[in-house]
């Protein structure tokens, strides 16, 4: 697995990124059979992917992570698995340092764990799960969760509601 990183934010040095990044993205696709399979990531700022969302999704806001697959893999049934890429150059990624920080902080989470499940998050992402539909909502939360288990992470959801520790915005 390779992920090509590109830090465009210095603030994510000090998080050792490339290592959370190959971690991360690297159980991903390990757990889906993807081993091979490789990752364009965008470590930034918010200014940053303010415009990327707002270029991409009409939407001028600052986000923490955005996916691009690099192909469309989505379920034809909502909770069915996406179907295999084609590709194994799978996508891009680009995560937002201020968005991340402020998520973690409110959350009480440590920053690595936050960043590492919004990893886990946008490399399902480009593997072609969603949460639109409930179903594909619970799929990939389920794979989610399994994955950070096993690096220790509790699970992002538990408790989440109104005020819950998770909201995605995309």
């Amino acid at each position: 697995m390779i992920v090509d990183l590109i830090i465009e934010d210095a603030r994510w040095e000090a998080l050792d990124l490339a290592t959370l990044a190959e971690r991360a993205c690297g159980a991903v696709l390990a757990n889906r059979g993807m081993a091979g399979a490789s990752i364009s990531l965008l470590a930034c700022d918010d200014a940053r992917i303010s415009a990327l969302n707002a270029d991409f999704r009409g939407k001028a806001a600052a986000t923490n992570v955005l996916s691009w697959p690099s192909e469309e893999r989505g379920a034809e049934v909502p909770g069915e698995r996406p179907r295999a890429p084609a590709d194994p150059e799978l996508g891009d990624i680009a995560i937002a340092f201020e968005t991340c920080a402020r998520e973690a902080e409110e959350a009480g989470r440590e920053l690595a764990h936050h960043v590492t499940h919004l990893l886990v998050h946008g490399t399902l992402h480009l593997l072609g799960y969603d949460h639109i539909d409930d179903e594909d909502a619970a799929l990939m939360e389920r794979i989610e969760v399994e994955i950070l288990g096993k690096f220790g992470i509790s699970d992002p959801y538990e408790g989440a509601g109104e005020d819950g520790p998770v909201v995605w915005k995309d």
